[in-house]
């Protein structure tokens, strides 16, 4: 047989089953607060930079013709004609059409020296410059292909460029020294404030560095091909690795 409650006492039961999930939320916050005070936020973060020297084994050429005349079609023509004469003996000498691309092109007017004269500049005539760049894959064929532009017409040459074919993935020894390093310092820096050290709880890469190219000019003359020395290149890493310290 079943009694009906009074609303004097359905009252005090209904704010008991309110209070009750409150009570049991401030204990786990209770406890989490604990855990989180007892936590080690003793810790130290340390930055690691790591290098390696590596021998370039490529090399990007940078020329190609200027030519002049009176009309913009007539430059253009004959810089057409002058520049396929080039692309077509780097192609003789082995260079393949994935390894050649336009790199600079421009049309531009020539105008008469004005500041002579009270007259306004008038266009005397047009330039055209079509500029290539070539990859070269076989650095001993480099000295051998800028004789072979300048040979066959190339009048404006740039510059070399030597590279690192794989660098990324010869920069991974880089970043394993640049964390070995960060790991010395850590380790270090403990000894030195009476601490030991205690697991990696992040690293973050701060950038790598790819080998910067050397430039050489090339000697404008058909007689010999020019000397081109590579050298070495350093490919560099830094890290900001986080250690947990422990006392």
């Amino acid at each position: 047989m079943t009694f009906p409650l009074s609303p004097s006492v359905r009252r005090p039961l209904r704010l008991m089953a309110l209070a009750l999930p409150l009570s049991l939320a401030l204990a786990v916050s209770t406890v989490s607060a604990r855990a989180d005070e007892s936590r080690n936020d003793q810790f130290i973060t340390v930055q690691g930079i790591g290098s390696i020297a590596v021998v370039p084994d490529q090399a990007l050429i940078s020329g190609g013709v200027v030519s002049e005349a009176k009309t913009a079609a007539e430059a253009l023509a004959a810089n057409s004609k002058a520049l396929a004469a080039v692309v077509e003996k780097l192609k003789a000498a082995g260079i393949d059409d994935k390894d050649m691309q336009t790199s600079g092109f421009s049309v531009q007017p020539k105008y008469t020296d004005y500041g002579k004269t009270d007259q306004a500049p008038v266009i005397d005539g047009y330039q055209v410059n079509n500029t290539v760049s070539i990859k070269v894959r076989d650095l001993s064929k480099l000295g051998g292909l800028l004789d072979t532009m300048v040979s066959s017409g190339a009048n404006a040459i740039g510059g070399v460029s030597f590279m690192v074919s794989d660098g990324d993935k010869r920069s991974d020894d880089a970043r394993k020294a640049a964390v070995a390093d960060a790991r010395r310092k850590a380790e270090l820096y403990a000894a030195a404030g009476g601490v030991k050290l205690g697991k990696v709880l992040s690293i973050t890469e701060g950038g790598s560095a790819m080998p910067q190219p050397m430039y050489r000019m090339a000697a404008m003359s058909a007689e010999a091909a020019p000397p081109m020395l590579a050298g070495e290149e350093t490919l560099s890493a830094s890290v900001t690795v986080v250690f947990e310290l422990a006392n």
